[in-house]
């Protein structure tokens, strides 16, 4: 996320996996022959065979198709949402929130300290989110990207470098690597990471949501590439689901969208641009997640900030780039760059536009961004359609996770 970096650290974790999801198989057919020969007085004979049977294939349904069928409207929509959970609060805190509104997805937000304190807590929700959604778990991410920007810390996590430092020194993946272990074993199975934008040297001390931190892997596209790359094989090998962010880059701006909606707007970024490699090379890479950065690139789309795009999140990341997996925004509740829109608006605005996770940082918004998505989707049909599509790409993600069981 692009909200202001926490000072904190990260260790070695392991969660479980709940079942994986088999495929249906093809079902065959069969052809049979009978011959017929006429009686020995006639001086011929005749051989009659019966028209093969076709053979057909059953369609294979997905794990994620056949448990999206299993869930009512209200599941489907809670699988679009992931709320903060802030440290210091009781974590049953949460539950209501879950439970209410089957939200699938969990964020740790402020400096979570030791990995007994994250570990309680994961292990308490997820059954809670569980009961809610039919069976399914839940996502549960944290920012623990290095240096500046580690949300977990103490006993069971390490201080890992910065993004640059470890982008100039060619560690990004075994760093991620080490990152993974240390989420799994506290029941984190998502990292709001790797940064994949680009940020000129220069402008760095200026870009205050990404370089001003040195959350930036490089100066340059072929630098941040290499990292993102190295990165996204290093959590996901390890278990842990990457997200690239924050598309289609921070690199550019000034103003920290988390913070300010003033100097959150890039004037140069292009759908051919080079800052758009290093998400291209990720995506290629097979990360789980892009994070959709609520910023304004008025040369793709000169009306709407980024989340709330079709040219964008549809036009660009998904057909251009061809992105096929979840899409996930940057905070929608309390960033002050989307302040503006009304709370009921931000969630549906950014389904309309192709994405899969509204994420929010305040649990209150829950209710009314839940509330509308489900109105929205029973009163028109074309969105019921687009929640759909976007439940079944997270479902899907979940069956990979482990989740979910078919």
């Amino acid at each position: 996320m692009s909200r202001r970096p926490v000072v904190a650290a990260a260790t070695l974790l392991a969660l479980g996996t709940l079942a994986a999801c088999a495929s249906e198989g093809p079902a065959g057919g069969g052809t049979t022959a009978t011959t017929s020969t006429q009686s020995p007085t006639t001086s011929s004979s005749t051989t009659t065979t019966t028209s093969p049977t076709p053979t057909t294939t059953a369609p294979s349904t997905s794990c994620g198709q056949r448990l999206l069928a299993s869930l009512s409207l209200e599941q489907k929509v809670g699988q679009l949402v992931m709320v903060g959970a802030q440290y210091g609060t009781t974590v049953a805190a949460l539950d209501p929130v879950l439970r209410d509104h089957h939200v699938g997805g969990v964020v740790l937000l402020g400096t979570w300290n030791g990995a007994p304190a994250v570990s309680a807590a994961t292990a308490h929700w997820q059954p809670v989110g569980a009961a809610a959604a039919g069976g399914v778990g839940l996502l549960i991410a944290a920012d623990q990207e290095g240096g500046q920007v580690l949300h977990l810390r103490g006993s069971g996590f390490t201080a890992t470098p910065s993004a640059l430092s470890q982008g100039r020194a060619g560690t990004a993946g075994p760093t991620a690597t080490a990152v993974a272990g240390e989420l799994k074993a506290v029941g984190v199975n998502v990292d709001l990471a790797p940064v994949a934008d680009t940020v000129a040297a220069s402008f760095a001390p200026r870009n205050a949501p990404i370089g001003a931190y040195q959350r930036e892997y490089g100066n340059d596209p072929a630098t941040v590439t290499k990292a993102v790359v190295a990165a996204v094989g290093g959590y996901q090998n390890g278990g842990v689901s990457a997200t690239l962010k924050h598309f289609p880059g921070l690199g550019r701006v000034t103003g920290n969208t988390d913070l300010t909606p003033n100097g959150t707007t890039d004037p140069t970024t292009t759908a051919d641009d080079p800052n758009l490699e290093p998400f291209r090379a990720g995506i290629q890479a097979g990360a789980d997640l892009v994070m959709v950065s609520s910023a304004l690139y008025p040369k793709l789309d000169p009306v709407n900030r980024a989340a709330f795009s079709g040219p964008v999140v549809t036009g660009l990341l998904r057909e251009q780039l061809g992105y096929d997996g979840v899409v996930i925004s940057d905070d929608l509740g309390g960033a002050l760059a989307v302040a503006s829109i009304p709370t009921a608006d931000r969630a549906t605005r950014f389904v309309a536009a192709g994405g899969d996770i509204v994420l929010t940082g305040l649990p209150l918004t829950v209710p009314t961004m839940a509330g509308a998505l489900r109105d929205r989707a029973r009163a028109d049909p074309v969105f019921a359609a687009q929640v759909d599509a976007a439940a079944g790409r997270v479902l899907e993600l979940k069956a990979k996770r482990g989740l979910a069981a078919c």
